[in-house]
């Protein structure tokens, strides 16, 4: 097992091989890269969609010609419209390939485009800015790597942050009460419902837990900032006058998963795991059964959705 890091050290366009990438990443060490001409594609393809989306108003200053109400309405349905866009598959296998991944180790996750808004305009549902976590306390892999991608010109005041001291350090959270398939069943659907406020059981930490000191990358339009899901990382409060887009996407490798290669546990107890959401890359296969039952744990609930479908159809328990 991968031992917290003892210094934290971030990659600016690092050339090293995908393996040694993964195992700084499970280190808790950072990789930022610039755009590429494959990330930009993926970029201008997203921004074109919010661009429609929005027309004739600028989405990232569109929240101060509508109510929430009206932004909600628009953003809502346009996030699931680009996750499941084939063109959107097509371009984030691309950009990967291009910065190193395997096709036929990597898995994939769909993308989540994300809307955060200035001035506490809209905090809640498909707007919801998350409080200092980590991707594992909602059952993500510790093997996870995220990768997370700006639309459009952003500032340090409506960026992410991340907290090198809780690394390798445990805090209070209650992912043991969270289970990833009573989510996909009821929580992932009422998204679009929390406007005002979101009162989804959620894992979090205690109110007062210091997010100081804390780390910043503003990276431009279509660079990238890679890193392990059992980081702490936080949604900045935007205070920038202007509407942050992104998009973020998620990958494991097949190899890693079967030796157990991962990032360290210090706190992260949820029950069930989001690996069936995961295809390979080449060919768009799920990952085996028994690698996702080296990772299953707790129970499943009555009426528990393995894998989350926005249509309403998905995966259900047998």
């Amino acid at each position: 097992m991968t031992q917290p890091a003892t210094n934290n050290t971030v990659y600016l366009n690092s050339t090293a091989p995908d393996r040694v990438r993964r195992e700084r990443l499970y280190a808790g060490q950072i990789f930022l890269f610039t755009a590429t001409p494959e990330t930009t594609a993926l970029r201008d393809f997203a921004a074109e969609m919010i661009e429609e989306a929005f027309a004739p108003l600028d989405p990232v200053t569109a929240q101060f010609d509508m109510p929430v109400e009206k932004f909600v309405e628009i953003f809502g349905p346009l996030k699931p419209k680009f996750i499941h866009h084939p063109k959107t598959k097509q371009l984030m296998r691309d950009a990967l390939a291009s910065l190193g991944c395997d096709l036929e180790e990597t898995y994939l996750d769909v993308p989540r485009l994300r809307g955060v808004t200035s001035d506490s305009y809209l905090t809640a549902g498909v707007g919801y800015a998350h409080p200092l976590h980590r991707d594992t306390w909602w059952s993500a892999p510790l093997a996870q790597l995220n990768w997370w991608m700006p639309m459009y010109e952003f500032e340090s005041e409506s960026s992410m942050a991340f907290h090198p001291p809780y690394w390798g350090t445990g805090v209070e959270n209650h992912s043991e009460d969270f289970n990833y398939y009573e989510w996909n069943a009821v929580g992932r659907a009422q998204a679009a419902t929390h406007i005002h406020q979101d009162t989804r059981v959620q894992p979090h930490p205690p109110a007062d837990l210091a997010r100081d000191p804390q780390v910043r990358f503003v990276v431009p339009p279509g660079g990238i900032v890679v890193f392990s899901g059992a980081q702490m990382h936080s949604t900045v409060p935007n205070t920038s006058g202007r509407s942050r887009f992104s998009m973020d996407f998620r990958t494991v490798n097949v190899a890693d998963l079967k030796a157990g290669r991962a990032a360290p546990n210090v706190d992260s107890h949820p029950q069930g795991t989001s690996l069936r959401d995961f295809r390979r890359m080449s060919d768009d296969a799920h990952l085996p059964d028994e690698v996702v039952a080296q990772y299953d744990s707790g129970e499943i609930p009555e009426g528990a959705v393995l894998v989350f479908d926005p249509n309403g159809g998905g995966v259900r328990a047998p």
